[in-house]
């Protein structure tokens, strides 16, 4: 009874009832969840292999609803734990089925709690040691004197036999010396002491069962109230169970069996469409036989994806055309091998017809046609084809053109003189230049036809791409127009029809279906969704007349190119990257036929120049083949858009062999005029007046020779030049007209400027230095057989010299103009050119001096102060000094003379200080004093009397020396 009692549940009031409802309490570790079991759909979608199978076979809710099924079974989990056919209870009951993991899992420690070691509890146990060990002392000097103490102890259990002989003292009564009266005594006592115990209990317990019985007869007739309404609803809806029933019998049935008919005779017009298609299928390989008759690649092969994209969706399986996939694949495969040699018959045509004909491309409307299903057979390599087809036809127009030449030369024998490259040499140059100019214009109408057509190509392959792009956007499109509003949404009624009347087993079938029929009947079908069969059905419907069976090239790459074709199509058509490199290799390509059409002019010039012929021409005929090559390159550049360099590079290798040339005949030129200059001062011819003229007017070129006229004009003394005499030798007006040679042949050559501009300052150093050699090294005498480097020669080299400095800024000019700012580095030499012969001047000048300079040491050495005066020393230096006046007053300006005749008397002034100086003469107006005074008064008259000199400040009192 007590312990039926504490097993009783204890009522507790609930939080939130308002009818003062009671809950039991509820141990969180005592309750089981069963696992919710969902019941089948009534009406599932898609049910799939043994689920639909067992969905099928299943009992139903309506029809099954009187007899016991599956969904009447209950289950007692306390039943299947108690089985009194076990032993004893499994184990592993859960583990068995759930898993290990099930009955024991690790739990996992949480992040946000620390490791709790005993290093943390010590604080505390220093705070507690002294008064725990207070406690025990008071412990053990206060005994516990209360005998409840047993039932203090945390080791308390009755199962104990101490423990129990203590709480209950049967030893008092089982005493070995028998039972006593004092015994049956307190036996009786204890008795009576445990049957209070127990009426305390029952009166307690009583007490708490009147405490709660109104909550107690509440949750009885709650329980009672559930149980009637519980079958108040199964009585309903079994009612409504049988009502249903009676519904689908009565009136369901009838309608259902009409709809399924109707969907039959649906299912009869379906299969009739299909025999139609195979119909279509069965009559597509003769149509493409009749369109590869008429060359129509393009609709073969839209009509063979069609017919097999058919063949894939909608006649997939169907035995008799078993073969028909792999027989069209084969004719696929024949196409493409009919379009490339058809592609390159075009090229071989259109490249080998007449240069003479129009510049129109030939059959624009079946190339577009070839290009078009070459790209959409992914053929991309046609443009190799073309471009073997273009290197062939250039090789053969070089040959045609050099044929034509020679046939017309009689000189050249072609039995004889079988290799191209041996009858351009024996042209005369004006026969081989005609020959290059027009393989020239050759090369620009086969460029320009070339262009032609690779723009139509180029117009194909960009049209493609713009399709690709409109295909793009519009899938784009309709995949957010299907986001936003996926088709036509169906009804709660039409979906339940569609799902009645489907006698398959998807049911996504039967939404489809009825999908389709409901667009059909409002004719919404949009043209752009004609799919495959209607495709072919209209193929075929124009395939049976042979006339509308062949159509035009433009119309069915027009018609391929549609966005809404066949997914086939848009998945055999090249990419936007293919195609992409496709025009960019078509630029490639024009970029060749450039390259290919210079190489071949090459071959032409080197054949030329084998010989060394090219280097021996003239340097107006080398100015016309470098004005011809130029003009060609320009074409090109213009045409194709790219600038070729290996006719230009070919070219420059000439101009360097012929500045090479050109400069050394000059430079061996001039060596042979100064080898053989006398040094003596030469006429100017009128022509070299003029030429320095047209210099001064900024005209940095040679004048046109002009004819000899009656009137012959007189040559000059001198070259007058910006208020200037100069006079010079004849190699000098030679130099001039040699650099003006120069700076002309850059005028007509540009690209040769700066080679030019090195070999001129090559020339320019060659005069400096030779003419130092033969003038300051004397190498006159023994060259010429001069007998003497006279002070006029000396003279006339400075002068020479100082007319070449003076054009030397003229020419860096002219050459600046004719260079790039990244070449203006080179314009270096005219300054380390200027400085040499600066420095070669101030050379001649200092020879002059040295030579006054030797003659006053040894004449002024002899010097004595003693009458007769003027004395014989001073006469002597009067005498060489108006000499060397007279050899410098013609040749050099005043200034110039004026300078080195201050530089002779500063000598001449040192030498007589140094000569008075040992001869003990000094200013202190003594006898010698006077004499001196009178021979420097001579010595001055004299040189103040030399023309330009007149003014000259000659200090003589400098010849004294300063008293201390």
């Amino acid at each position: 009874m007590a312990s039926s009692h504490s097993s009783s549940p204890v009522p507790h009031p609930s939080s939130g009832g308002s009818e003062g409802l009671f809950q039991k309490d509820r141990d969180p570790s005592s309750l089981h969840y069963r696992p919710i079991h969902s019941l089948p759909d009534v009406c599932p979608k898609e049910p799939t292999g043994e689920a639909a199978r067992g969905l099928c076979e299943g009992p139903s809710v309506v029809a099954d609803q009187h007899r016991w099924t599956v969904y009447n079974s209950k289950v007692n989990l306390p039943a299947a734990l108690n089985d009194p056919r076990l032993a004893k209870r499994e184990s592993d009951f859960f583990t068995k089925t759930w898993g290990l993991d099930f009955a024991e899992t690790e739990v996992t420690p949480s992040f946000y709690l620390p490791n709790i070691t005993k290093e943390h509890f010590g604080p505390y146990l220093q705070e507690t040691a002294q008064r725990e060990k207070i406690h025990e002392r008071c412990k053990n000097i206060c005994s516990n004197k209360d005998e409840l103490d047993i039932f203090m102890k945390p080791d308390f259990a009755l199962d104990d036999p101490t423990t129990f002989n203590a709480v209950l003292p049967w030893s008092h009564f089982n005493s070995a010396g028998g039972k006593s009266s004092r015994d049956m005594a307190s036996s009786r006592l204890l008795q009576e002491k445990l049957s209070h115990y127990l009426d305390v209990v029952e009166v307690s317990i009583a007490r708490q069962i009147s405490l709660r019985s109104e909550a107690f007869f509440h949750a009885m007739s709650s329980q009672h109230e559930l149980q009637d309404r519980l079958t108040e609803t199964a009585r309903a809806v079994a009612v409504l169970r049988g009502r249903t029933a009676a519904i689908e019998r009565i009136m369901c049935e009838g309608p259902l069996r009409a709809l399924r008919q109707a969907l039959t005779r649906s299912n009869c017009a379906r299969l009739h469409n299909k025999l139609k298609l195979m119909a279509a299928v069965h009559q597509s390989q003769p149509t493409v036989q009749l369109l590869l008759s008429t060359s129509e690649f393009v609709g073969a092969l839209e009509l063979i994806a069609t017919t097999k994209e058919v063949l894939q969706l909608e006649l997939q399986g169907i035995h008799s055309f078993r073969h028909l996939g792999s027989q069209l694949c084969e004719m696929e495969k024949l196409i493409d091998k009919m379009m490339v040699e058809d592609f390159s018959m075009y090229s071989r045509s259109d490249l080998s017809r007449s240069l003479e004909d129009d510049g129109q491309v030939m059959e624009k409307d079946r190339l577009e046609s070839l290009v078009f299903g070459l790209l959409r057979q992914r053929k991309l390599d046609f443009l190799d084809i073309y471009s073997d087809e273009m290197i062939l036809a250039a090789k053969s127009i070089v040959t045609q053109s050099v044929f034509d030449s020679v046939s017309q030369i009689e000189e050249i024998d072609t039995d004889i003189v079988t290799k191209l490259a041996d009858q351009m040499r024996l042209m005369t140059f004006p026969q081989w230049f005609e020959l290059l100019k027009s393989v020239f214009e050759n090369f620009i109408l086969f460029l320009k036809r070339i262009k032609a057509t690779l723009s139509v190509v180029r117009n194909v392959v960009l049209e493609a791409l713009d399709s690709n792009q409109k295909s793009r956007l519009l899938e784009r499109a309709a995949a957010v127009g299907l986001t936003e509003a996926p088709g036509t949404p169906l009804n709660q009624e039409e979906a339940e029809l569609a799902y009645l009347t489907h006698e398959g087993l998807f049911i996504s079938d039967a939404l489809n279906d009825a999908q389709l029929h409901l667009g059909a009947s409002t004719g919404q079908e949009q043209s752009s969704t004609v799919g495959p069969r209607q495709a072919l059905s209209r193929m075929d419907g124009c395939g049976s007349d042979s006339a509308s069976g062949t159509t035009e090239s433009s119309s069915s790459r027009e018609h391929a190119f549609q966005p809404g074709g066949a997914a086939v199509s848009e998945d055999m058509m090249p990419s936007d990257l293919e195609l992409g490199r496709v025009a960019n290799n078509i630029q490639e390509l024009l970029y060749t036929a450039s390259d290919v059409s210079h190489d071949r002019c090459v071959k032409v010039l080197m054949a030329r120049a084998k010989d060394g012929s090219l280097e021996r021409l003239s340097s107006a005929e080398f100015v016309f083949l470098s004005q011809a090559v130029e003009g060609f390159v320009r074409d090109t550049e213009k045409l194709c858009c790219r600038r070729s360099v290996s006719l230009r590079g070919a070219l420059q290798s000439q101009a360097n062999r012929f500045v090479h040339r050109f400069h050394e005949e000059r430079k061996t030129k001039l060596s042979l005029l100064l080898d053989n200059e006398r040094w003596k001062q030469a006429e100017v011819p009128a022509e070299f007046q003029d030429l320095v003229n047209s210099i001064a007017d900024g005209r940095i070129t040679l004048p046109e020779r002009k004819p000899q006229g009656t009137e012959e004009r007189k040559p000059s003394d001198y070259l007058h030049i910006d208020g200037q005499k100069y006079a010079v030798v004849g190699t000098v007006l030679l130099l001039i007209r040699i650099f003006l040679e120069y700076c002309q042949c850059v005028n007509d050559i540009p690209s040769i400027s700066t080679d030019m501009l090195t070999r001129l300052s090559d020339l320019l150093k060659h005069f400096n230095s030779r003419s130092c050699q033969l003038v300051l090294g004397a190498g006159a005498l023994q060259v010429v057989g001069l007998k003497t480097i006279t002070t006029k020669n000396l003279a006339l080299a400075s002068r020479c010299l100082q007319l070449v400095v003076h054009y030397i800024p003229v020419i860096r000019a002219h050459f600046e103009t004719k260079l790039t700012p990244k070449q203006y580095s080179v314009l270096r030499h005219f300054d380390h050119i200027t400085k040499d012969y600066n420095d070669h001047i101030t050379e001649i000048s200092t020879k002059l001096m040295a030579i006054m300079d030797s003659l006053f040491e040894k004449v002024l050495s002899k010097y004595e102060v003693k009458a007769p005066m003027p004395s014989a020393c001073f006469r002597n230096v009067c005498k060489q000094m108006a000499k060397m006046h007279e050899a410098l007053y013609e040749l050099l300006p005043e200034e110039q003379t004026q300078m080195l005749f201050l530089r002779i008397n500063a000598s001449f002034k040192m030498h007589l200080k140094k000569q008075l100086a040992r001869l003990g003469v000094h200013h202190d107006g003594g006898p010698q004093h006077g004499l001196v005074t009178v021979d420097v008064a001579f010595y001055t008259e004299n040189v103040q009397s030399l023309r330009a000199l007149e003014k000259l400040d000659l200090n003589m009192a400098e010849i004294w020396e300063q008293k201390r």
